[in-house]
């Protein structure tokens, strides 16, 4: 098929080089501006534009995909489909009706559960056993079209944010060469979404890792592989940043205030929370390398007793 392709970060790559390997013609790749990044604010390209400057395919980066010159603009390549995975932008209705097959979405999550923005992130803080990735007709609504097919991922009991971006990725990338196959033999069947069922999450911001030792270990935990490897779950420690990278549940308690540390043992600090141990085993210390516990605690020794948290 000729395809439109919309996409933003990394995630969107898999599946724009399964498109690829498939054999269908990506005529254009649609993403975000460059935008600048690092102390001397270079300009980035997003990874979609990366990607299809490799495969030489021409790039468009509209500030506002609504506007009535970049929808006359889409028009041009009379795509057959238009397919969109994390673009970033909600496409006008003249845009969902312009392909003849439609806009389809990749959505990294058994919608109609995590509608919204990050369902991987929040998958793992919220603990949950099984994620994985819809294919949906887009129509005007977030996330809200009629299922196309789904594949569930089981999560492992380490999975992290990271871990199950690219488990993910690779899926949505297969599932949605197999929605196009059935799209393009007419055998495609398209399931309303139960939208009472429905549950929505929220963008990750970078003030969502500080720790809040008032909550359970278990909890916390959950929030450190969910924010791993951005924009990681974080404490204080007399006035530096700590990145809390990897840590494990202790189910016993101790007199300790919450939030000071318990127990300094050979491989982790235990801290306290509301409820639980929480053992550290690998830290960041800010200007310092990310360092197992044990090889921190011979630069930087810690008492028990130290408080964590803004002082």
């Amino acid at each position: 098929m000729k395809v439109i392709f919309m996409g933003t970060p990394d995630f969107s790559v898999g599946t724009f080089n399964a498109l690829l390997e498939a054999g269908h013609e990506v005529v254009l790749a649609v993403t975000q501006p460059d935008k600048p990044k690092g102390r001397g604010n270079t300009m980035q390209f997003p990874p979609v534009k990366e990607t299809a400057l490799l495969h030489g395919i021409e790039v468009y980066q509209p500030r506002k995909i609504r506007e009535p010159e970049c929808i006359a603009y889409l028009e041009n390549y009379q795509a057959d489909i238009i397919v969109v995975v994390a673009f970033g932008q909600i496409l006008p209705k003249e845009i969902l009706e312009m392909p003849k097959y439609g806009c389809v979405n990749v959505h990294a999550s058994l919608l109609p559960k995590y509608r919204g923005a990050a369902p991987i992130q929040w998958a793992v803080i919220n603990g949950e056993k099984v994620s994985g990735v819809t294919t949906m007709r887009m129509d005007q609504g977030l996330d809200t079209g009629d299922i196309i097919m789904k594949q569930e991922v089981a999560l492992t009991e380490e999975e992290t944010g990271g871990s199950l971006f690219e488990r993910l990725s690779k899926t949505g990338a297969e599932l949605l060469i197999r929605t196009l196959q059935a799209i393009e033999e007419g055998s495609a069947v398209y399931t309303p979404q139960n939208h009472q069922a429905a549950t929505h999450t929220t963008m990750i911001k970078k003030q969502l890792g500080e720790i809040d030792w008032n909550k359970s270990a278990l909890e916390i935990e959950r929030l450190i592989r969910g924010l791993n490897p951005w924009p990681s779950a974080y404490t204080h420690l007399h006035g530096k940043t700590l990145k809390i990278w990897r840590a494990t549940v202790a189910q016993s308690q101790t007199e300790r205030e919450i939030g000071t540390v318990a127990a300094v043992l050979k491989n982790c600090l235990a801290v306290q929370t509301a409820k639980g141990l929480l053992l550290l085993e690998e830290v960041q210390l800010e200007g310092k390398k990310r360092m197992t516990t044990d090889a921190f605690l011979r630069g930087f020794p810690i008492e028990v007793g130290t408080k964590l948290g803004k002082e």
